[in-house]
């Protein structure tokens, strides 16, 4: 049943990803936060975890470490007319690459997709054998 347990481990945390990534491709034109400024992207960081310890190899899984803001400066886009515009015209808005969150959003869901197949390939696996038992 160890699958069972390293796949919702991967679940788990490529579904905090996505959430991290759609927020992020929400708040990508974001000028103002309450924290004041514009929004900064967030990325997730992984960690591997001990799940379990068998008599052949210890059995890891995925968790996450925590959601840490991006480093980049913010734009300065020259918009005299946008309300958060400074006296130059200048406003400073979010570092985000919205097709690069679209192509970490499909990796996410791969993944995310993938580990949805293990855990249906085990569970079908299992109801095989229990079919073999009652033979």
């Amino acid at each position: 049943m160890d699958i069972f347990k390293v796949s919702a481990s991967a679940l788990d945390a490529n579904r905090v990803r996505m959430n991290t990534i759609a927020s992020n491709m929400a708040n990508a034109q974001s000028t103002e936060t309450e924290e004041g400024g514009p929004y900064t992207k967030k990325n997730v960081v992984f960690k591997t975890v001990l799940l379990g310890q068998d008599r052949s190899a210890p059995l890891e899984g995925v968790n996450v470490a925590g959601i840490v803001e991006d480093s980049k400066p913010p734009l300065v886009i020259y918009d005299p007319g946008h309300p958060d515009a400074d006296e130059e015209g200048n406003v400073l808005m979010p570092n985000i690459n919205v097709i690069e969150e679209m192509v970490n959003m499909m990796m996410a869901l791969r993944s995310y997709e993938a580990n949805v197949k293990a855990f249906n390939i085990s569970k079908g696996m299992y109801q095989k054998a229990l079919e073999i038992g009652r033979v």
